[in-house]
């Protein structure tokens, strides 16, 4: 048999004390031990080189590994780490390859356990699934379906002023087409922005938006300034649920790098500021590689739209067989002979009244429901009541 295990080292460093003494061959000592020659000689050479270290048990482990990652190749993984420090893995491999395509670069796990051993992972925590609208929100297919836009993740300046960064994106593409540092969130800062947006990129068909101002209102159909300028325009907003900021999910993570990346550290002023943002937008839609677009960028997917902004805004009409009213300067319209409040935020505009059966009107602006209207009362139905239809008259304008 082998070394006897319970004094192996004992046993091997007397096997070669016996060869060094040339006591017996080398065959005959192996018989004596029971090993093999080769396993003879191999302790031999090994004592000879180590001393007696080199009777011991070595690690099986290769001294190189094939596939370990060069010096030179983890500091260049680390730099442009350094420089990207919110990417991942498989982001940071796109642009490596594309800037150094000859390298033979390791694959994207390795590339994560380099860098998590030299402490550059950042640990995200684990975000809950939350159900879907109940009226699906639009699924685009091409550039400018949906353009989504969001006011909020205010901070403060260095001079301590409150700066609130208003941001539109494309959802096919999820190129950032505005990103603008603003004091004020009201219509009156925010209006010129999309000016320049619609002159720039052309009109959307959907604007995402969530409920709060200026994008909406508490009144009916949740109208503002802002979107009965879009319905003009030919374009439908589209809101997402009360405290649902998942819905428009592809927007939010955007925001949520534009935080990690452009504010943090806050700038001294909104000048200095709106540079770094300025920054943040060229390398997110020309540099930043994108999983959902085959690790292409934004901007190599991105299209304008081919409807052009107008010189003249559109006016809205009705088809025939609803009734249209002028709704007055104190909000109402009038119906039957009598005054019904509509919405101040319509005042001087057209609305359309759709009948749905003997007793119910269904009240338009442009194509949007806005509420449903009991014959009988002159008056609007409870909004409960209201939403269903509205819902399935909201799906019908979707198909």
């Amino acid at each position: 048999m082998p070394w006897k295990e319970t004094a192996v080292l004992d046993e091997r460093m007397e096997f070669i004390g016996m060869y060094l003494g040339q006591i017996i061959s080398m065959a005959e000592l192996c018989r004596e031990f029971g090993v093999s020659r080769k396993t003879g000689y191999k302790f031999v050479q090994r004592y000879e080189r180590y001393g007696p270290e080199g009777v011991r048990d070595l690690s099986r482990a290769p001294h190189n590994h094939p596939n370990a990652v060069s010096e030179d190749l983890q500091e260049l993984i680390v730099a442009c780490k350094t420089n990207h420090r919110t990417w991942g893995p498989r982001k940071l491999l796109v642009v490596l390859r594309r800037n150094n395509p000859e390298i033979n670069w390791p694959a994207a796990s390795t590339v994560g356990a380099l860098l998590d051993s030299r402490g550059l992972t950042i640990r995200r925590k684990r975000r809950l699934q939350h159900a879907t609208p109940s009226v699906a929100l639009t699924q685009p297919g091409e550039p400018n379906e949906v353009w989504c836009a969001d006011f909020k993740g205010h901070f403060a300046l260095g001079n301590r002023q409150r700066c609130n960064p208003f941001t539109i994106t494309d959802a096919y593409t999820r190129a950032i087409l505005k990103v603008q540092a603003l004091s004020k969130t009201d219509t009156n800062a925010v209006k010129p922005l999309w000016v320049a947006a619609f002159r720039e990129y052309g009109l959307p068909s959907v604007i995402r938006t969530d409920n709060g101002p200026p994008f909406a209102t508490n009144g009916l159909g949740g109208l503002s300034a802002l979107s009965v300028w879009w319905i003009k325009l030919g374009i439908r907003p589209e809101r997402i649920k009360p405290a649902h900021p998942e819905q428009n999910g592809q927007h939010e993570r955007m925001r949520r790098t534009l935080k990690e990346e452009a504010t943090t550290p806050p700038q001294s002023d909104f000048r200095a500021q709106q540079r770094v943002f300025d920054r943040f937008m060229q390398e997110y839609n020309h540099v930043r590689p994108h999983e959902a677009l085959g690790q292409l960028t934004p901007a190599s997917v991105y299209t304008p739209s081919p409807r052009r902004y107008p010189l003249r805004l559109p006016t809205i009409e009705y088809p025939s067989g609803v009734q249209a009213r002028h709704v007055r300067t104190n909000g109402s319209i009038r119906w039957r002979g009598s005054l019904i409040f509509v919405s101040e935020t319509l005042i001087g505009e057209y609305v359309g009244l759709d009948q749905i059966d003997d007793h119910h009107f269904a009240l338009y602006f442009g194509p949007l429901p806005l509420a449903i209207l009991d014959d009988h009362t002159s008056s609007w139905l409870p909004t409960k009541a209201a939403a269903k239809t509205i819902e399935t008259l909201l799906q019908e304008n979707h198909q």
